[in-house]
């Protein structure tokens, strides 16, 4: 069996208990070296064979769990955050789809939620965003036309670009193509809730300046919207004039 971990954002407590006890009872550990704590490592079993990913491909992955597999033994995948977003982990259970070999997805933490922690904010303001997009800025890999950086800021919605750090021009360029203001407020969280944690807060103009001056061009995400700043109205979730299924507006209780 093959276990899919979220290993979390960095900090070594923010592993899921269900993520932690698979990986104290794996046999054969397969990290992401690059980006998971290796503090982590500690809570492996003695005699647990453990390899860093950052130095195997594809085929080299899938032949360690394949061999594992052969000797009934139990694989833990550890990889960083959660493994649905930017993990490549369609490609490695379509390979264990192929060898007909049963794995399972423990989920994580995102970086994404931790930098919301990191920055103290709510993606989500009422009368300023409701919604959430998720992207990256096109390097090496390509991203369809329709969800370039320029078509998604049209939305003005909170946006969080992973694995764009090193691409900070590029992305000013396409926020204000696609209609983000030059002063819309931006932060990036470099490595959310690790020691090293740095925290920049700039706008769209001064993104890659800033950035450039704070030596941040890696393991960082960029939050775009006016999320960051401090214009919003209140939840009607407890406001003490809106009725909910559990409790009446103010002038609704009988005061006879």
């Amino acid at each position: 069996m093959v276990y899919f971990v979220g290993a979390g954002p960095g900090a070594e407590d923010l592993i899921t208990v269900r993520g932690l006890n698979y990986l104290r009872r794996a046999d054969v550990i397969i990290y992401a070296g690059s980006l998971v704590n290796p503090a982590l490592l500690e809570e492996a079993k003695q005699g647990c064979r453990i390899y860093n990913s950052a130095y195997m491909t594809l085929e080299e992955v899938i032949a360690v769990m394949e061999e594992a597999e052969g000797e009934g033994l139990a694989t833990v995948r550890l990889h960083t955050g959660d493994p649905s977003i930017y993990g490549a982990v369609r490609e490695q259970m379509d390979e264990l789809d192929r060898r007909n070999i049963a794995f399972s997805i423990c989920p994580g933490v995102s970086s994404l939620f931790g930098a919301a922690s990191a920055l103290q904010i709510e993606y989500t303001l009422p009368g300023v965003s409701q919604s959430v997009i998720i992207s990256r800025a096109e390097g090496r890999t390509p991203v369809p036309e329709r969800e370039s950086i320029r078509e998604l800021a049209t939305h003005q919605s909170t946006m969080v670009l992973f694995l764009s750090s090193g691409l900070a021009g590029k992305v000013k360029q396409e926020l204000l193509a696609g209609g983000y203001h030059t002063d819309t407020p931006v932060a990036v969280v470099y490595k959310a809730t690790w020691p090293e944690e740095k925290i920049l807060h700039t706008t769209v103009e001064k993104l890659p300046e800033a950035m450039e001056g704070a030596g941040i061009c890696k393991t960082a995400l960029i939050v775009i919207g006016n999320v960051l700043g401090n214009e919003y109205q209140k939840s009607k979730l407890y406001d003490a004039s809106f009725t909910t299924g559990y409790r009446k507006k103010a002038n609704d209780f009988n005061t006879d």
